[in-house]
């Protein structure tokens, strides 16, 4: 495939993985499964590798993990818990150790473990004492499970020293537990779970602490966010010291010196994998030496000192039954195989997405064609190829249809281009998709208008565009299936309270092709009002440092389209915000740096964190000489300690709230 087409495939994944995050992370209503997600962005990476001029901020590569469900609480990790880059193979670790190598310049040991098939998890201890746990989430800021966490027999609620400690973890389900879970959830004739990874990760993150105490969930901690103690060198010694302190520590680690080593270590348990009680999915290799660690660092999305060998691909030979096309909100129609079920690592394969009609006649691939179907990195589903020597004759070679599955409009692809697409604006599947995206976290956030919610209206042609969500009545709603007066009065609350979404929200909800959160802020803040906007023209978008060419050309096309221009007009004249919010005081403690520790009274420590970002201040996890304020509530810990070697002026809340006064600050 050509650059171009190489260009247009990118922006189709990012579109499509977008959508598939907010369903799974947000929804919890994915459409595809793990496997297929996963080869989605693998694709999008070696895409992206290829070419790294088009990596934009936005892309869903530069994230880590998923968005914070408003069900539960955020939590602020002091420590990133960030992702690890991946290997698939013995080169690709080779030239892992070459770098760090190159980097560390001297030489380097390393600890090679088990990868845990779960959910990372920080467990904070003060003094000893459990205090708080959440997700990974996007690996800046997770979800708050303290209480569900606290179910887990293996996870100690009392340490057995009176230390400081951010350790970081996996929660996993057993093979016995996952399966007898499973046996449970077919007796009461609910959905299964596709694998124990999705049922630890769907357990732990359960609103009853009851339901996650009956799903039999264990831990592996496997590393050190932050500490209290000053003595540790080697990740090896952090492994030794946390058993001792009484956490679960997996036994199955080696150091290693040479690559030879290492690929020992994997070769042994590749082999071995299927003999433990739990599910693992690849080795990880990391520095041992925590100084050569901090030397090396890590990039936004994953430390530079470890990483991750995935499993080879295990395979499977299944059947395609039928080949059926799916259409995106961007128009892009999409073949996708309809597989018999084959149990390939544990989880059942049933489809597998074939891009684009060229992908389709490269392999081969034809209606009833026998076909080798393997799970990339254990959990990638693809067709490898088709076997022609098993055909009866009777296959159907597939073509793209020439018409809208969902609207029985004409379907094109232009040229130079690998996707097909239908160009009908009022199509049924790219109107869903619309609202789906405009509704979303992220973009106007209304809480209760999912997709089964969005469905109705459109069933009942309640909407048409986002600008009639505003036009909703309660006498229209209270009509509809499983719609109370309680429920109908929330949605309508949740649909007015979006009003006061920012311009950054309305921006992304527009959903401009190639327009992500990050561009989406970034143009708000840039210009201000969407008027400003609306009427930019390209060469002053690629002014701005952070809007590529092609956002550029994406955001005029965009707004030179009158349907789009008379949405905006519409919800203007709903009541949607179209500036952007700014105040005097978000000027007021810019270029100061705060740490906040200690047991708060006045504020939680997120409020007060907000109301110190809010007002134009920095908010760090550790204390520097770059530090000019540490606030402190009850048993600071280390953090005061070091505020006081350095001199840092230490405010406690209320000596806080009078500082802010005297600034003149409002909060």
């Amino acid at each position: 495939m050509g650059r171009e087409t190489d260009i247009q495939r990118i922006i189709e994944l990012r579109d499509q993985i977008r959508e598939h995050n907010y369903r799974y992370y947000v929804l919890d209503d994915p459409i595809i499964d793990d496997a297929e997600y996963d080869q989605l962005m693998r694709e999008l990476i070696d895409l992206e590798t290829k070419y790294p001029e088009l990596i934009s901020p936005d892309s869903p590569t530069q994230r880590i993990g998923h968005s914070v469900v408003s069900s539960f609480t955020p939590v602020e990790h002091q420590v990133p818990l960030l992702s690890l880059s991946n290997a698939f193979n013995q080169q690709e670790l080779v030239e892992f150790c070459r770098r760090v190598q190159r980097w560390a310049e001297e030489p380097v040991e390393y600890v090679c473990e088990l990868k845990f098939d779960g959910l990372a998890v920080s467990l904070n201890y003060e003094q000893g004492i459990f205090v708080q746990g959440s997700t990974r989430g996007d690996g800046y800021t997770g979800e708050d499970i303290t209480q569900n966490l606290r179910t887990i027999p293996a996870v100690p609620l009392r340490l057995r020293k009176a230390v400081d400690l951010d350790a970081r973890g996996e929660v996993f389900m057993s093979k016995q537990a996952y399966a007898d879970l499973n046996r449970e959830r077919e007796l009461n004739g609910e959905s299964l779970f596709a694998n124990p990874r999705n049922a630890a990760a769907g357990s732990i993150r359960q609103l009853d602490p009851k339901v996650t105490a009956g799903r039999h969930l264990d831990i592996f901690i496997y590393g050190i966010g932050v500490t209290s103690t000053q003595t540790i060198t080697t990740h090896m010694e952090s492994l030794s010291w946390m058993k001792q302190l009484g956490l679960k520590v997996n036994p199955y680690v080696q150091k290693c010196r040479t690559i030879e080593q290492i690929w020992s270590f994997i070769e042994k348990w590749t082999a071995r994998r299927d003999s433990l009680p739990f599910a693992i999915d690849g080795i990880v290799v990391k520095v041992n030496r925590l100084s050569i660690q901090a030397k090396l660092g890590a990039t936004a999305k994953s430390p530079r000192w470890a990483i991750a060998y995935k499993f080879p691909a295990e395979q499977g030979i299944s059947q395609v039954l039928d080949i059926q096309v799916n259409v995106g909100r961007t128009g892009a129609v999409t073949p996708l195989a309809i597989l018999t079920p084959t149990l390939i690592q544990g989880s059942t394969v049933s489809r597998a997405s074939l891009h684009n009609e060229d992908y389709v006649k490269a392999k081969d691939i034809r209606i009833g064609d026998y076909v080798v179907v393997q799970k990339a990195g254990d959990v990638i589903p693809e067709i490898v190829r088709s076997l022609p020597e098993r055909r009866s004759g009777r296959e159907e070679i597939f073509s793209m249809p020439k018409t809208c599955p969902a609207c029985n409009q004409p379907i094109s692809r232009a040229a130079g281009e690998a996707v097909t697409r239908c160009l009908n604006q009022k199509c049924p599947a790219q109107k869903y998709e619309r609202l789906i995206h405009f509704t979303s976290r992220g973009a106007m956030d209304i809480e209760g208008m999912g997709p089964a919610v969005i469905q109705q209206l459109l069933d009942a042609s309640l909407v048409e565009t986002a600008a009639d969500i505003y036009k909703l009545r309660h006498d229209q709603l209270i009509n509809l299936e499983r719609f109370g007066p309680k429920s109908t009065d929330n949605l309508l609350a949740a649909i007015e309270k979006s009003k006061n979404r920012s311009l950054a929200n309305l921006i992304f909800a527009l959903g401009i092709r190639l327009v992500g959160e990050e561009a989406a802020r970034e143009l708000a803040e840039h210009f201000g009002t969407m008027e400003k906007l609306r009427n930019v023209n390209y060469e002053q978008l690629t002014k701005i440092n952070t809007i590529g060419e092609k956002i550029a050309r994406s955001v005029v096309d965009f707004f030179s389209d009158s349907e789009n221009n008379r949405l905006i007009d519409e919800l203007a004249e709903l009541g949607v915000n179209m500036k952007q919010k700014q105040s005097e005081k978000t000027l007021k403690l810019q270029g100061l740096t705060f740490v906040v520790t200690g047991k708060l009274e006045l504020f939680s420590r997120k409020q007060i964190e907000n109301v110190l970002r809010n007002l134009g201040a920095d908010v760090t996890s550790s204390v520097s000489s770059k530090t000019d304020y540490v606030i402190v509530g009850e048993k600071p810990g280390s953090k005061f300690d070091k505020a006081q070697q350095l001199g840092v002026n230490i405010l406690n809340e209320q000596q806080f709230v009078d500082f802010l006064r005297k600034m003149g600050a409002v909060y």
